[in-house]
């Protein structure tokens, strides 16, 4: 697809962009937990930015993260790894199938927070983790700061995974796609009713949009 192509799919998502914001705003505010949920997870995200500020950044880390972001979902996408490589300078993947969600998932897809959220579902199946939910919140959190600081971090700098999307499209699918994994994960986090929620996230979106058409 060509970049004027996305650059107007771009443009055209932005009123997603509004109403996406407002239902998560509202999802937020409705949200249960503060004691047992937002506290640690605010504690952990608080202790990350320390360490992000303080120290030096783990690039490393980072680097693998994202590259194995492309990789995963190209495996979800049905390709094949050809080639992976990373390391605190940088890294790349060779695949056998692209597309705009393989090449902006790791701006969005926040692998670490989804990969602690695993290991405490089989921990709890196995072994019955349900007394140390506050260290899964604290470490939560610490990984979801690592993916936003890291993720802005690095969009400061050029991005040929950017360059190749088109800045406008990327931007938009990236605020999307981040916008959406908290529209999702806030609910499933804090025992809110899911379905509830992306009907939140439908309703303020059809507003917008017709908003939109009314200006029209």
């Amino acid at each position: 697809m060509p970049k004027w192509v996305k650059m107007i799919i771009g443009i055209l998502l932005l009123p997603f962009c509004l109403g996406t914001t407002k239902a998560l705003w509202v999802i937020i505010a409705h949200a249960n937990g503060a004691d047992k949920v937002w506290l640690p997870m605010l504690a952990g995200a608080a202790c990350w930015i320390v360490v992000f500020l303080m120290l030096p950044k783990p690039m490393w880390i980072y680097v693998f993260g994202h590259e194995l972001t492309h990789a995963v979902w190209t495996w979800i996408f049905g390709g094949k790894v050809k080639k992976f490589k990373s390391g605190s300078e940088g890294g790349h993947v060779i695949v056998t199938k692209n597309n705009f969600v393989i090449a902006l998932a790791p701006y969005f897809f926040p692998l670490y927070a989804v990969m602690v959220v695993l290991v405490f579902m089989i921990g709890n199946v196995i072994l019955n983790w349900r007394p140390y939910m506050a260290w899964f919140h604290l470490l939560l959190g610490a990984a979801y700061a690592f993916h936003v600081t890291l993720t802005w971090h690095v969009l400061k700098t050029k991005q040929s995974d950017i360059t190749s999307q088109g800045w406008i499209f990327s931007f938009v699918i990236i605020f999307l796609g981040n916008a959406m994994v908290l529209v999702i994960g806030v609910p499933l986090i804090t025992g809110q009713d899911l379905l509830h929620a992306l009907g939140e996230w439908v309703l303020y979106n059809h507003q917008m949009l017709h908003r939109v058409v009314n200006l029209i």
